[in-house]
């Protein structure tokens, strides 16, 4: 069901070209390693417009929190390029390897690196937007409410880096594990996600096994399922966000998207929640609304005039 997932968002990105508004020429660096973990490099791939705008967009790549290099399918992203915008499609460690809490690290490394080296990718450090869909989207929310201005005592240039955004749009995102569909509803792999068991297998390092083990106490996993829920981070500080969602979702009820806006609504942040009537998890034109999110980014990364 994971790679199902992934596979419908990569088939999305192949509609034909007109259908998202026509050709566009862009170059593409390949596998930008941006971080190593465990042996293994992170990468991302970057999409340059012909005509850049200044502002990066940050492309989550990620289903069910299963990332691969195969689904960066630049198509998606048309409209994106065709306005302009760098395009930054990372890849995060993936599930069933990696859990949630290290797809966050990753997603903030990745910022970290992108803005600075923003000079060499000729985009405005204070311009960077966010985007993805589903868990792509979870973690986009993540970024825009969770990033920090980095550790000023660092030895490693990127972690003294900023890992904010500067707006976030995405598609259907899970945004509180613990209220899931409803109040008190657990879903940290269990319920409506049971089929998402791996991301949600959270593990910690043992000094004296010298070995990760599997974390089993209930109020340690009901912990970080609320350290790992946008809604719980929300701040009056929080970048403007939209959030485009189907109300016939049962994958992730719409509900989640609901709250996340109020919650921000609450706290003073521009949001806006764009409802599809009779949409499940995905539809056949959601490219088209590609249109709504660079709308988005073009309003809020609008560069500023002195």
């Amino acid at each position: 069901m994971i790679r199902r997932l992934l596979l419908t968002l990569v088939a999305l990105a192949l509609l034909p070209t007109a259908a998202v508004g026509g050709d566009v020429n862009f170059s593409r660096q390949e596998d930008v390693i941006y971080g190593r973990k465990f042996g293994l490099a992170l990468t991302f791939d970057v999409l340059r417009p012909e005509q850049p705008n200044g502002a990066a967009v940050v492309w989550v790549i990620s289903g069910g929190w299963f990332s691969a290099k195969e689904a960066i399918q630049p198509l998606f992203v048309t409209e994106l390029l065709n306005r302009g915008y760098t395009v930054f499609a990372v890849v995060h460690g993936s599930q069933p390897r990696f859990t949630i809490p290290e797809c966050i690290e990753d997603l903030n490394r990745a910022v970290r690196f992108i803005r600075l080296h923003a000079e060499e990718y000729g985009v405005d450090p204070q311009r960077f937007g966010i985007t993805g869909a589903s868990a792509g989207g979870h973690l986009s929310l993540m970024q825009g409410t969770a990033g920090d201005e980095g550790n000023a005592s660092a030895n490693d240039p990127v972690a003294r880096t900023s890992s904010r955004v500067q707006a976030v749009a995405c598609f259907f995102p899970p945004t509180d594990f613990l209220n899931y569909g409803k109040e008190g509803e657990i879903a940290l792999g269990r319920g409506v996600l049971k089929d998402f068991a791996a991301p949600f297998d959270f593990q910690r390092y043992d000094q004296q096994k010298r070995a990760f083990v599997r974390i089993t106490e209930e109020e340690e996993i009901l912990k970080i399922g609320r350290q790992i829920s946008p809604v719980n981070h929300v701040s009056a500080d929080d970048p403007p966000t939209l959030i485009i969602h189907g109300d016939a979702d049962v994958l992730v009820p719409i509900q989640q998207a609901q709250i996340m806006v109020e919650k921000l609504h609450r706290a003073g942040v521009t949001a806006e929640l764009v409802i599809k009537e009779g949409a499940g998890h995905g539809w056949p034109d959601l490219l088209a609304d590609m249109a709504l999110i660079a709308n988005w980014f073009d309003k809020h990364l609008a560069k500023k005039e002195n």
